[in-house]
């Protein structure tokens, strides 16, 4: 019993661990840490475009090549999402998330001296996109351990960190600009990104072992006592128990789940050191990266759901702007638009994680039903005319996004998709193939824009791909059960085979030597017969 209490009593800079999943306790303040990690990832990225103007200007650039910057950024935050699986089940969560806020920081305070829009591909583009994908991934991963029935209201409300940092990043950085420059401006919040790595440290890792693992003792030693006295009862010697049974606590003792083995094995066991048999047998080590989720339907199915959505989740919010401004909307006006589609993103979060909060619920299918949504709201844009009609597109569509961006990724969580063993692995794989997308999407849109002349051609492009998206959410389910409904007929036919020519019924030790002395007096019996 001291053992399994030393398991459980972990300090507090080890593993919480738990019975089962705590929906709360330590996990509020990975909630809390998983705020401010978006706030200060995807908040700063949407946030970049106020350094536009200045870098332009300073490095007399065009439109296109700095925009390449974020380009960048997204992509390779997005593709190297593997690499952040691997290393935190390599060496935790915390020292990962740590080690990303120092990427993020260093990137974006070195980016502040750069001289040429090069330097802020390397910067910014690798180093700082390096750091968010090791910040993010593995912050929204452990979130979900800590969470089971609360775990989509959790992480919607905790995911809404960006939207406020949109909200008040934008004027309060345009605000210091005029005080202070853009550089210093930018060191400034390089500085800021520094609480990433304090957030990294406030992630626990955590240990769900079974109630049963706790309370085993106690119950297994009552069960034993019970057993001996039945052989007492049966008139079974001292020997043949001391011979025969392993007299541990372990559950391998209980009747029916013995094994007969050999009698001279036993008094070396005896000899040994009693404490090993009642130690657990080793944990089998978990994979680095899992890539056996590529063979599960559904999970192909969702991740190409990722890939065209992704078409649809930033473009919007790129062009906006120009599309107020060619209606002949002042720019005061476009800001405002813009400010209210990242106010309504935040309701659209915390709506999306009550609703799918609620039980029963197929979650999957909630979270169709906003992806075709979000396609109508795409669509609308190009027929909005005038500050109102725009305004009204841009809060229906923030409200959408909300509800579509903050619980895509935690879906994967969900026995729809892969289920919360393998969200690891599955999270990482997910990410990367959404990196294909994030990287093509906005050029793709610019092209569109180029050739027609026409900002609406951009909204359409990001329609055609959040359709494409919805249809292969809808396909995830019928992969699913489609799937176990094959296995669950494989392995009826494997009991049903191991039924008609399995090996017969294994007998509690402490009956061998009975049934073998019955046989040798009816041998010397029939002998004397």
């Amino acid at each position: 019993s001291k053992m399994t209490v030393k398991a459980v009593k972990m300090p507090c800079t080890s593993a919480n661990v738990y019975t089962k999943v705590p929906d709360g306790g330590w996990g509020w303040t990975v909630a809390f840490a998983f705020f401010v990690v978006e706030a200060l990832t995807y908040g700063i990225i949407k946030s970049f475009g106020v350094f536009f103007n200045d870098l332009m200007e300073s490095f007399d650039e065009t439109n296109s090549r700095i925009s390449w910057i974020i380009s960048i950024c997204v992509f390779v935050q997005t593709f190297t999402a593997p690499l952040s699986t691997v290393l935190s089940n390599r060496f935790g969560h915390r020292l990962v998330v740590m080690a990303g806020g120092l990427l993020v920081s260093t990137g974006m305070v070195i980016a502040s001296f750069a001289r040429s829009v090069v330097d802020m591909y390397v910067t910014i583009g690798i180093v700082s996109g390096l750091g968010y994908c090791l910040s993010f991934l593995p912050t929204v991963t452990i979130l979900s351990q800590y969470f089971d029935k609360r775990r989509s209201l959790v992480t919607a409300v905790a995911s809404t960190g960006e939207c406020f940092a949109v909200f008040s990043f934008a004027p309060a950085i345009t605000a210091l600009k005029e005080q202070i420059g853009w550089r210093y401006s930018m060191l400034s919040v390089g500085v800021l990104q520094l609480g990433i790595t304090a957030c990294g440290s406030l992630l626990r890792p955590i240990v769900i072992r079974e109630q049963e693992e706790v309370k085993a003792q106690p119950s297994e030693e009552s069960t034993e006592t019970k057993y001996m006295l039945e052989n007492e009862q049966t008139c079974t010697s001292i020997e043949s128990i001391d011979s025969g049974v392993d007299i541990t606590t372990s559950p391998s003792n209980v009747p029916g789940k013995t094994k007969a083995e050999p009698k001279s094995e036993e008094p070396k066991q005896h000899g040994e050191n009693p404490v090993e048999n009642n130690s657990t047998p080793p944990e089998p080590k978990t994979k680095l990266l899992d890539f056996s989720v590529m063979r599960d339907y559904s999970f192909i199915c969702y991740a190409f759901f990722g890939l065209f959505a992704t078409l649809g989740f930033f473009a919007p919010s790129l062009y906006i702007i120009p599309l107020s401004r060619s209606l002949g909307i002042g720019k005061d006006h476009s800001a405002y638009i813009l400010s209210a589609m990242a106010i309504a993103e935040v309701f659209g979060r915390i709506f999306a994680g009550w609703v799918l909060n609620k039980k029963p619920i197929r979650k999957i299918y909630i979270e169709l039903i906003c992806v075709i949504l979000l396609s109508v709201a795409l669509v609308a844009f190009p027929f909005a005319s005038g500050f109102w009609g725009l305004m009204i597109c841009s809060v229906y569509f923030g409200f959408m996004l909300g509800t579509v961006a903050g619980t895509h990724i935690p879906l994967l969580a969900e026995d729809d998709v892969v289920g919360i063993e393998r969200m690891s692995s599955a999270a990482g794989v997910y990410v990367f193939i959404q990196s294909l997308s994030g990287l093509a999407g906005p050029p793709l849109a610019g092209v569109l824009v180029d050739t027609t002349k026409n900002y609406s051609s951009a909204f359409y492009s990001c329609a055609a791909g959040m359709v494409l998206g919805a249809v292969f959410l809808a396909l995830v389910r019928p992969c699913k059960t489609g799937l176990c409904h094959h296995q669950q007929q494989q392995q009826l036919q494997q009991e049903v085979e191991e039924s008609t020519a399995g090996p017969p019924p294994e007998l509690p030790d402490d009956f061998i030597d009975m049934d073998i002395g019955k046989a040798e007096n009816s041998g010397k019996g029939s002998d004397s017969v």
